[in-house]
């Protein structure tokens, strides 16, 4: 029995998360079940009240706004407590199509990627402007480059993960999850695949996009903490044999003067040779030692994998189980009823 949990991070979207619900198939081709699930990061409107009366299967609540990426990863979590096959994660504020969910899980089912990426074609939504599709087109392009992945889109929200893709993802950054979980992705070898996707009318401003400086330096910070985080060694000697090389270049200049009997007014070209080239020899050890402690998180991570699979494997038995129990006893009800009527 494959279950599907489609996630919606929530943050005061209580005008447009009925639509973004209405939007979601109940029934999929290869799917037994789906559910959905909202994340609460703290909304101030009425966003949970709407949410059950709308028939939200699932709700997690944060006290306080932590940011998307945190309520991301709590919701990857919390599906995988409650047993799901394959997890969808959208926008609560109904920017993905619904309708392209069997599109964008296909793939997973089919066995051919374990986490797939709609791809909006940004040059085709209206209400992008000039600039803002630059800078996706060209922040993606970075992004394929550090991770070594082909993903055309890569700030889409709309994804679907298979349950071993979720399982090994890991958050860290307060921003947001999208740029990170495909260099990390990339980074361990998981099989990521693009399908195209529509998208609706823009129904509000992104709280996410508030100022495109802000956005495109947050995001570089996060590629570039990211990438040197998965490949320290190749970011710190990379550095430290162009400082070595511009030393070595500074020095064999100062020779030349020194030669020409110009040495003593070229002082200060030998001191700098010097810091470049000490600079130089730090970066590569800082690189070798950064190389080691990466390679003790990738064993942490692998330790952590495994006791979140234990404890979602737990989680899931429960439910399971409950629910067994929950039909027994609606079972024996009806029985009753039954022996009762006649």
């Amino acid at each position: 029995m494959k279950k599907l949990i489609v996630q919606i991070p929530c943050y005061n979207e209580e005008k447009t998360l009925p639509l973004t619900v209405a939007d979601i198939p109940r029934k999929i081709p290869g799917i037994d079940k789906v559910e959905i699930l909202i994340i609460d990061d703290g909304s101030s409107d009425k966003t949970v009240e709407v949410a059950r009366e709308i028939g939200v299967d699932h709700i997690v609540s944060f006290p306080k706004n932590k940011g998307l990426a945190r309520a991301f990863a709590a919701g990857l979590n919390a599906c995988l407590r409650l047993g799901a096959d394959i997890i969808v994660n959208t926008d609560g504020d109904n920017q993905y199509n619904g309708a392209d969910i069997p599109k964008l899980i296909r793939p997973i089912l089919e066995g051919r990627a374990e986490i797939v990426i709609g791809d909006r074609q940004v040059e085709t939504i209206d209400h992008f402007s000039k600039t803002k599709i630059m800078l996706q087109k060209l922040g993606s392009w970075v992004v394929r480059k550090a991770s070594s992945t082909d993903v055309p889109d890569t700030t889409s929200g709309f994804r679907a993960y298979s349950r071993d893709a979720a399982l090994q993802i890991n958050v860290t950054s307060d921003y947001t999850y999208t740029l990170e979980t495909i260099i990390s992705a990339g980074h361990r070898r998981m099989g990521i695949e693009s399908v195209p996707i529509s998208t609706n009318e823009k129904l509000r401003e992104s709280r996410l996009f508030s100022s495109i400086r802000k956005y495109v330096s947050r995001s570089a910070a996060t590629i570039i903490r990211i990438y040197t985080m998965y490949q320290p060694l190749k970011v710190f000697m990379g550095m430290g044999i162009f400082s070595m090389i511009l030393g070595s270049i500074i020095g064999i200049r100062y020779l030349v003067f020194y030669f020409m009997g110009q040495g003593i007014g070229h002082i200060q070209s030998l001191i700098l040779m010097a810091v470049l080239l000490i600079m130089g020899f730090q970066l590569i050890i800082f690189g070798m030692l950064a190389d080691l402690i990466a390679n003790n998180r990738k064993l942490n991570e692998q330790i952590l994998t495994k006791v979140r699979k234990i404890d979602a494997d737990i989680n899931k038995g429960n439910s399971l189980y409950l629910s067994s129990m929950q039909k027994g006893i609606e079972l024996i009800q009806l029985r009753r009823k039954t022996g009762e009527s006649k």
